[in-house]
């Protein structure tokens, strides 16, 4: 009488894991890199928005006021305020804003952030265009008003006016866009990144 032996199948020493591969842990510099975004961040937000502010406020308050006023008084006053602009706080806010948002966006992408480090990038390349309006079209016009001299030796306010302000308002209008815009990205950012933090 046969008897039939039947062997079972062999498998692979090593048969493949059909579990969720644990992610990798983040490295200490990686991890380092994160935490520091957080505060950047914040700071980045905070300068963002004074800029946003401040040319905000030109916009509804000290523009329009100065329009209801004489050629001699524009004329006076934008000079003395062009002048008191150019201090140390302000420096350190307009420059900042830019250091502070650029340096945020890199150091997320480093740690592995790449939507937040994509909003922070925005930020950055908005306040760039804030920039380069600044730069290229507020500044000229500023060191223009100032060439023209001492109030008391201008001859006709009226025409060193009118090559002022029409320009400069609308190009203001075009920082705050920017600016504000640069700031809505670094909110989005800031929720991204906590959320990631939980």
């Amino acid at each position: 009488m046969s008897h039939d032996h039947t062997t079972a199948p062999a498998f692979p020493a090593s048969a493949p894991r059909t579990a969720a591969t644990p992610a990798t842990p983040a490295t200490p510099a990686a991890a380092g890199r994160g935490r520091a975004a957080g505060p950047l961040l914040a700071t980045a937000t905070v300068a963002m928005g004074l800029m946003a502010g401040l040319f905000f406020a030109f916009d509804v308050s000290v523009m329009p006021g100065l329009a209801k006023g004489d050629d001699r008084t524009y004329v006076t006053a934008m000079q003395n305020i062009n002048k008191a602009i150019e201090n140390g706080l302000f420096g350190l806010v307009f420059v900042g804003a830019f250091a502070v948002t650029g340096a945020a966006a890199y150091f997320l992408y480093r740690a592995g952030h790449r939507t937040t480090a994509l909003w922070a990038g925005a930020a950055t390349l908005l306040y760039v265009a804030a920039l380069v309006v600044t730069m290229g079209v507020n500044i000229p016009l500023n060191n223009e008003l100032a060439q023209a001299g001492d109030p008391s030796q201008i001859a006709d306010f009226a025409a060193v006016r009118t090559r002022f302000e029409s320009t400069w308002v609308a190009t203001n209008m075009l920082r705050t866009a920017f600016c504000t815009a640069g700031l809505a990205a670094l909110i989005r950012a800031l929720l991204l990144h906590a959320r990631a933090q939980r």
